[in-house]
């Protein structure tokens, strides 16, 4: 482009065009000059600390790397008051109003409930309190495991936490790194004699296979890793691998506290010197010049002073004076222009709630001096967000596990429920008998605090649209109104087919389940407590109207009369 420039540019030149001349070479001026830079650029990304950064990041933490991430990232959970308290209030916004899982089928719903509310399930994944600490190995940790002990012959699943340590390898497909295969444990296992009391540990290489993994052709037994080293694998405990963090591609994932550390580190660091400081300034708090005649007496008087604090023993190290001849000065360093208060190293606690991805208000609990309450007090839109697309990966998980529950259940041979499991592309399908649904409801409250009103009257318009089913209406009204247990109350208001069964005294529901009834060719009467009462004909003078009628004739057969159309519906309705 650089010759056709000045070829051009010395032909406008010639046939006396020198304002396109000009243009010419402005233009390729400013095109040398873009090239320059982009080459610059580029060239800067060679630098030493670039290149080591990029080689970093072409290849993945090594396992020990991460096992050290994840124990310094512990550590600092539990150490460091801001990691501590960032990882408290996420673990609150996702599970601090808990989450609702049911099964729209009685019997799914049952064999549901019953895994959920299982003991050994409870300890590692479903109850309060394995929550709270699986939220927390999430962050520090990035993965977390579970394997899914099954029993062949009922059916029953029983989900164990691995712990994170053990796992040294995930085998994955040499086609698609994206599809585990196999996941490596490498552990001691420790045994105790019930008599002598004594231990003993045994090192143990087992392989589990993932949770969806089916391998064409017969199941191997064992499995060599690349050393040739072969060990069993357990194919009846399958294991569902959750991580976040990392990048694309990365077998293992990277908590968040990662990028918090050196933040929060700095944070502390410069509270430490400001208290320090503060300490400093507060070591003297008077000045006393005094001649030589006086002096002693002065000295004498300090003193006399008492040294210590009277309630802790310590010295008194704060509010001391100074005492000088007067051609000698004490005096603080000069602070004009510097900024000593605490609120100075709040960009180093934002830096901490960016990685946490929290917003520094809620971090620090405090406003600061140029926030708001109302600000401190409400949670941000994007951080928000996170918190949901957290939730997500959660419901992602239990619908991976509840549905290798219900799976199992319809596999085993004495398994609680009846269908039939294909395999298409690798692809499993479950199908119950009799066409039942084996949908799951996974349901999260909202993260904003909404007024119940406002949910409640949005419920009750949803519900006159006709289009809602109301077993769909009782359990958001449930949820709305903050009840637990709500998968008990549905299903006290569920009959045997599954249908919504009105509580009792309610008149729109027995009105509806009379029409329900009618529609099953059974007498709808008797839905309305009325069915198995004969019918006594009325005692004489007992119309269903104590009234005079004396005149209803007449104003019948009056066409005129404008209180006819009013009494033919007062007949009709006493008919």
């Amino acid at each position: 482009m650089g010759i056709a420039s000045r070829l051009q540019e010395t032909f406008y030149r010639v046939t006396g065009r020198t304002e396109l001349a000009e243009v010419v070479k402005a233009d390729r001026q400013m095109v040398a000059h873009l090239q320059e830079s982009i080459a610059d650029l580029e060239a800067r990304m060679y630098e030493p600390g670039w290149q080591r950064l990029t080689t970093m990041a072409d290849q993945e933490f090594s396992r020990d790397g991460l096992r050290q991430i994840s124990a310094v990232n512990r550590l600092m959970a539990l150490k460091n008051p801001l990691i501590k308290r960032g990882l408290a209030l996420r673990m609150a916004y996702v599970w601090g109003q808990g989450v609702e899982i049911s099964a729209r089928d009685e019997d799914v719903n049952a064999l549901i409930q019953s895994f959920l509310d299982d003991p050994g399930n409870k300890r590692c994944l479903t109850g309060a309190q394995a929550r709270e600490e699986n939220e927390r190995a999430l962050d520090t940790d990035a993965n977390l495991f579970w394997a899914l002990f099954t029993n062949p012959r009922t059916g029953k699943v029983k989900a164990r936490s691995i712990p994170w340590d053990e796992i040294a390898d995930v085998i994955t497909n040499p086609e698609d790194i994206s599809e585990p295969w196999y996941y490596k444990r490498v552990y001691y296992e420790t045994s105790t004699d019930p008599i002598t009391g004594g231990q003993t540990s045994r090192h143990r290489t087992v392989y589990y296979p993932a949770l969806g993994y089916r391998p064409e052709g017969p199941k191997p037994l064992r499995v060599r890793d690349q050393t040739g080293e072969a060990a069993e694998v357990m194919w009846d405990a399958p294991v569902y691998h959750m991580k976040v963090g990392g990048l694309k591609g990365w077998k293992f994932g990277l908590g968040v506290v990662y990028a918090a550390i050196d933040w929060a580190a700095a944070y502390k660091d410069f509270l430490t010197d400001w208290a320090t400081l503060v300490k400093a300034l507060s070591r003297f708090a008077w000045r006393l010049t005094s001649k030589g005649s006086k002096q002693a007496a002065a000295k004498a008087r300090i003193a006399a002073a008492p040294a210590t604090d009277r309630y802790t023993g310590e010295a008194q190290r704060a509010g001391a004076t100074a005492l000088m001849t007067p051609d000698m000065a004490l005096e603080a360093v000069p602070k004009s222009g510097a900024t000593i208060d605490s609120e100075s190293g709040r960009p180093l606690a934002a830096m901490t709630a960016s990685a946490l991805d929290l917003p520094v208000t809620m971090l620090l609990g405090d406003p600061g001096v140029t926030g708001a309450r109302a600000t401190a007090e409400t949670l941000d839109s994007p951080t928000e967000r996170t918190m949901e697309h957290r939730r997500q990966a959660w419901t992602e998980t239990f619908q991976a596990i509840l549905g290798y529950v219900i799976a199992a259940a319809v596999k085993a041979p004495q398994g609680p429920l009846k269908g039939t499991v294909t395999v298409d592309d690798e692809v499993e399908t479950v199908e119950l008998a009799g066409g039942v649904e084996a949908t799951l409801d996974i349901s999260w409250p909202d993260i904003d605090d909404l007024d119940p009103s406002t949910v409640i009257d949005s419920i009750t318009k949803a519900d006159q649209t006709g289009y809602v089913p109301p077993l769909v209406i009782v359990r958001l009204l449930l949820e709305a109104l903050g009840v637990k247990d709500v998968d008990e109350i549905v299903q006290e208001l569920t009959d045997e087919d599954g249908n919504f069964k009105p509580p009792e005294g309610s008149v729109k529901g027995a009105g509806q389940a009379a029409v329900d009834a009618y529609r099953r060719g059974e007498d709808p009467a008797r839905m309305l407590g009325s069915g198995d009462e004969p019918n006594e004909p009325p005692e004489e003078g007992d119309g269903g109207d104590d009234g005079d009628h004396s005149g209803d004739d007449d104003a019948d057969r009056d066409p005129e009369s404008p209180d006819q159309p009013d009494r033919r519906r007062q007949r009709k309705n006493a008919d």
